[in-house]
């Protein structure tokens, strides 16, 4: 457990002027911006899906998840691509956050719970909260219960949402779909 000895490891972002960590052993990549093919009946900040490698990905603007002003996306702008368990299955997401800031390493009493805020906002997707340097807080993210059911559903039917994008990037590259 030498690890745990040395701490963990969170790669962090900014959403606005705030900065959100997530565990570093969840990324498993990140990308620059490239629009997503959007899916019908979808919550507003569910992007679309990307192809990556031949695995079928759906993108979640994180901002808009949060509630947060939509903002045009920048040169800055990038997708963490993100392991999300939930029960047994194991799916990668794509965040779509501001922009990159850094890795901290903290140590679990580093991370403080996140403060109750009663039982009208739901806060259980908040893993704890982190100080750095000059008292500056980062909101340490649990991915697992940030994306729940109810977001993924849209990745849920993995044929049907691949036949789409099948469809749309066969379309797009002007090949016979039938």
């Amino acid at each position: 457990m030498q690890a745990a000895a040395d701490g963990e490891q969170y790669l962090t972002f900014t959403l606005g002027d705030e900065e959100y960590g997530v565990d570093i052993l969840r990324v498993q990549e990140i990308k620059g911006w490239q629009k997503a093919t959007p899916i019908p009946n979808t919550p507003h900040y569910v992007k679309g899906v990307i192809n990556l490698r031949g695995t079928i990905v759906p993108v979640i603007d994180l901002r808009e998840r949060f509630g947060m002003q939509a903002q045009e996306y920048s040169k800055f702008t990038v997708v963490v691509m993100v392991r999300v368990v939930c029960g047994e299955r194991d799916r990668i997401i794509g965040l779509v956050v501001d922009a990159l800031s850094e890795v901290y390493t903290f140590q679990s009493e580093q991370i403080r719970p996140a403060p109750d805020f009663g039982a009208h906002i739901r806060t259980d997707f908040i893993r704890g909260l982190a100080t750095v340097e000059d008292n500056k807080m980062v909101i340490v993210l649990d991915v697992d219960e940030l994306l729940s059911d109810e977001d993924l559903a849209v990745a849920d039917d993995h044929s049907q949402v691949a036949d789409v994008v099948r469809s749309v990037t066969q379309d797009s590259e002007g090949n016979d779909n039938g």
